[in-house]
């Protein structure tokens, strides 16, 4: 009898030590510093209230995206200079008390890097001003890394302002391992580059856009079956089956219906029943979608306004809220997302951040 209540007492405490660790979040935030940000931002993010509390900050200059490393120790942030600054900078980082040092810094020999991504062995920036990507090997421990490939995009695209020039803006790994698949904005086209261990080669085209879509942001869903991208001229999102690094487009649908020419980011929630898609420049706000699982298509449920350019947005692990990162509000809005609509609130909890374009989970 006393082994079986000792026994209950340690499953409740276990269970009672899970709440709190799903209730606390630690949460990272990627600004702009021309206008009076340090840099990064460590918050605790509390996942039942909605409400935020700082915990540390870091000097960089515009770590304006990063991503973490697979093991949870370090973080990846660019530098998006539009100078020989322009750098991927690795970062030890502390979830149990946000704090964060600068561990080292390499150049990224494209100007503006704006993405970055990482499978564990290599870490690869998109370069949007220099229209290239760039491709770093990870030492053994992802503390350092080294430059050691970098891959030019094209132009072509039909608007000669914002095509002007080759822009990359985004890349990522395959679901499968396998590849890589870049955004190339002014070419409207999406790139293929196979993995070779820490060896990448270019694949040719995954993917050809409709003209002056300027293809900006790619996810992929849970099962790696369809990828969604979202065009930031064209305003519209579209929908891909994907196998063996190539994509097949098989829906086209507008998240944008001012026509501002400025969408943004792109979501899936968690259990992959809803996307979301931010515009800026008119009507701010984000998209929402509904997907369907078997066929990958999607159909608009709503639209929610947001603050002055919503860059960037994530969803909490839980499903229960969607931050969003609004640049020119010097702020992150907090709503709460409705699990069966899809559908977000305003839950008016705002984390004052100047110049805020980035929030990542972790």
């Amino acid at each position: 009898m006393m082994k079986n209540r000792i026994l209950t007492i340690a499953l409740l405490m276990s269970a009672i030590g899970c709440a709190q660790a799903q209730k606390s979040l630690p949460m990272l935030v990627g600004t702009y510093t021309d206008s009076g940000s340090c840099g990064i931002y460590s918050f605790c993010f509390d996942q039942v209230s909605g409400k935020a509390e700082k915990l540390d900050s870091l000097a960089l200059r515009n770590p304006s995206f990063l991503t973490l490393s697979r093991d949870g120790r370090h973080v990846y942030a660019v530098g998006e200079t539009d100078d020989r600054q322009a750098s991927l900078n690795t970062i030890r980082f502390d979830a149990k008390n946000g704090r964060m040092q600068l561990l080292s810094s390499a150049a990224t020999e494209g100007k503006s890097p704006c993405n970055v991504a990482t499978n564990g062995k290599m870490a690869v920036t998109a370069n949007y001003s220099g229209g290239s990507m760039s491709v770093f090997r990870l030492n053994e421990g992802g503390s350092q890394a080294t430059l050691t490939q970098r891959f030019l995009g094209a132009k072509g695209g039909p608007d000669l302002t914002r095509q002007e020039a080759p822009h990359v803006h985004c890349a990522t790994f395959t679901p499968d391992g396998k590849y890589i698949l870049a955004t190339d904005f002014s070419a409207d086209r999406i790139c293929s580059y196979r993995l070779r261990g820490t060896t990448v080669v270019a694949n040719g085209i995954a993917a050809q856009i409709a003209p002056s879509s300027g293809p900006r942001h790619l996810v992929f869903s849970r099962d790696g079956r369809f990828a969604y991208l979202i065009g930031e001229l064209s305003g519209k999102v579209s929908v891909f089956s994907y196998r063996d690094g190539r994509l097949k487009e098989i829906q086209t649908v507008v998240s944008d219906s001012v026509g501002a020419r400025g969408s943004g980011d792109i979501h899936l929630s968690p259990d992959g029943k809803f996307l979301y898609s931010s515009n800026r420049l008119m009507a701010d706000g984000i998209a929402i979608f509904a997907v369907d699982a078997r066929t990958g298509k999607l159909t608009k449920v709503g639209y929610q306004l947001t603050g002055r350019h919503p860059r960037h947005f994530n969803i909490t692990p839980n499903g229960r809220y969607l931050l969003c990162a609004c640049r020119d509000d010097n702020k992150i809005q907090v709503f709460r997302r409705d699990e069966k609509t899809g559908l977000l609130t305003d839950i008016h909890q705002d984390i004052p951040v100047s110049k805020a374009v980035c929030v990542q989970f972790f």
